[in-house]
């Protein structure tokens, strides 16, 4: 049984594989809570799927780009519980995720962007071609900057319709379709490794001088 969960956008998602469908997804229901709602959610899934953490297999997380407080919960969690279990934890980019969903759910006749929030009145951006393979990025910049007609997913284009006027589902990574993709072998499986692609926020201050 495949565990997956995303905490890089304001809403965590958890989910349950078993190698041929999701059999359990949810997720929060309030935002900015990933360190208060990953743990009950997991929980959550597995008693609704009856079954303990021993009988996982695997764990794929989103790896973002994402906040830095979100993207620290739920990897340092995928890595806790695979050291813990003694099962593989794979890395998807979050932004990936939404480009499987977008081809298999939308099916674009061309190639399409994917944009989420990164907060600071920036998005970040990817390109994909019309299979869902990443041309390029993932980046953080301005919208104003990358302004497209191009049709875009994520959350990008409902915070700034006028830069990115084609919106295409989805807003946000699924769990589920993360499950999905790593069992179907449609992403590139990476190291459990925070994409941040800015540094935090909150950083250590200077040494402290010696007092002579």
């Amino acid at each position: 049984m495949l565990l997956a969960l995303d905490t890089a956008t304001p809403l965590v998602t958890v989910a349950l594989h078993d190698g041929e469908r999701v059999v359990v997804e949810h997720s929060s229901d309030q935002p900015m809570k990933h360190g208060e709602h990953l743990a009950p959610l997991i929980a959550r899934a597995l008693d609704e799927a009856g079954i303990v953490r021993q009988d996982l297999t695997a764990i794929a997380v989103g790896v973002g780009p994402g906040p830095f407080t979100g993207l620290r919960v739920g990897i340092v969690t995928a890595r806790t519980l695979g050291f813990v279990l003694e099962i593989p934890v794979y890395g998807v980019c979050s932004l990936d995720v939404l480009a499987v969903q977008v081809v298999e759910s939308a099916a674009p006749e061309g190639g399409f962007l994917v944009a989420t929030d990164a907060r600071r009145k920036e998005v970040y951006l990817a390109s994909y071609d019309a299979d869902g393979r990443r041309l390029e990025g993932p980046v953080v910049t301005r919208p104003a900057e990358v302004a497209t007609d191009a049709p875009v997913a994520g959350a990008g284009p409902l915070l700034y319709p006028d830069h990115f006027p084609q919106a295409i589902p989805p807003e946000r990574p699924s769990a589920g379709w993360l499950a999905h993709a790593v069992s179907g072998e449609l992403v590139e499986l990476l190291d459990p490794e925070p994409l941040y692609l800015r540094r935090p926020d909150a950083v250590a201050g200077a040494p402290r001088k010696p007092v002579s």
